[in-house]
């Protein structure tokens, strides 16, 4: 299930919701589901790309990063299209309690759009690796990340946790922020399995090079945060909302395995990112909630 990449896809509904929580009166309840519901799509995400990479022959004993449940032998296909098809299931299930919860119906036009996200989130998060034409493997991953992980995380669980009202173009900037650090997570992964991947797969990575790979990556990272201090600058100039600045010690530890290291040695700087983008969007909601406490 790759669970060290679960606090990247909570980041981004957490400070969605948390920001929610500063504007309006939050429903508990609609807030675990909504985090509840993220991790079973996250989770539904980490099976169908292992399963893709299997069957396309990208994961064999040679790449760089963990092994998983397939190449090691541990699991067959057969237990892993179970594993997929339960957590569709539950995807489902818990996306449409949460929808329910929300807005007290499943049948008028705001809930049945945000069930109709929830589809496209389901079909997005298989379609990576999985299917005839996977959009991982045409160098699309980057463009799927930022929408799934950045606007529609942090977007999509403001709209629910505020039932439909609320929502302002100031927030398309923690949005992008968070898309642009999650894109950051895929393209480490991707500099660091060059070697393997570019037999079968094109990635952003493989069409820059290594070099330029690491450029991108500089760039992602500064793009996140001029975001996130844009979004502080035009709020109400409370102090606590700065307290998040504390991550950039992490971020630039990051930057500097990114331009230090290679291959197998690159891992350790993906979750390093993924906790430092959690810790930032935690300690960003929390600031701008300052003031309810």
């Amino acid at each position: 299930m790759r669970l060290r990449t679960l606090p990247l896809s909570i980041a981004g509904v957490l400070l969605g919701i948390l920001l929610a929580v500063s504007d309006w009166k939050v429903d508990p309840w609609t807030a675990v589901l909504i985090v509840l519901t993220t991790v079973c799509l996250q989770i539904l995400s980490n099976l169908s790309n292992e399963l893709g990479d299997v069957l396309h022959g990208t994961d064999t004993a040679d790449r760089q990063g963990p092994q998983y449940g397939l190449n090691s032998g541990a699991m067959t296909e057969a237990d892993m299209k179970k594993l997929i098809g339960l957590f569709v299931v539950l995807c489902m299930v818990s996306g449409a309690v949460m929808t329910w919860r929300a807005f007290g119906t499943l049948l008028e036009m705001t809930p049945i759009l945000v069930l109709m996200l929830g589809a496209a989130a389901i079909i997005g998060a298989m379609k990576y690796t999985l299917g005839s034409n996977p959009y991982g493997y045409n160098a699309k991953g980057d463009f799927y990340v930022f929408l799934f992980f950045g606007l529609v995380s942090v977007l999509g669980s403001y709209f629910v946790c505020t039932k439909g009202l609320g929502l302002h173009w100031k927030l398309l900037l923690p949005a992008a922020g968070v898309g642009f650090f999650s894109v950051g997570v895929l393209n480490v992964n991707n500099i660091r399995d060059m070697k393997t991947d570019a037999a079968n797969r094109v990635t952003i990575a493989i069409k820059l090079g290594a070099h330029r790979a690491r450029i991108y990556q500089t760039v992602l990272i500064c793009a996140g945060w001029a975001c996130m201090v844009a979004y502080c600058l035009l709020c109400w100039p409370s102090w606590w909302h700065w307290v998040w600045v504390i991550t950039l010690p992490l971020y630039i530890l990051h930057l500097k395995g990114i331009w230090t290291r290679e291959d197998r040695a690159l891992d350790p700087m993906l979750p390093l990112l993924v906790l430092s983008t959690f810790a930032l969007c935690l300690l960003m909601g929390l600031g701008f909630c300052a003031f309810l406490f």
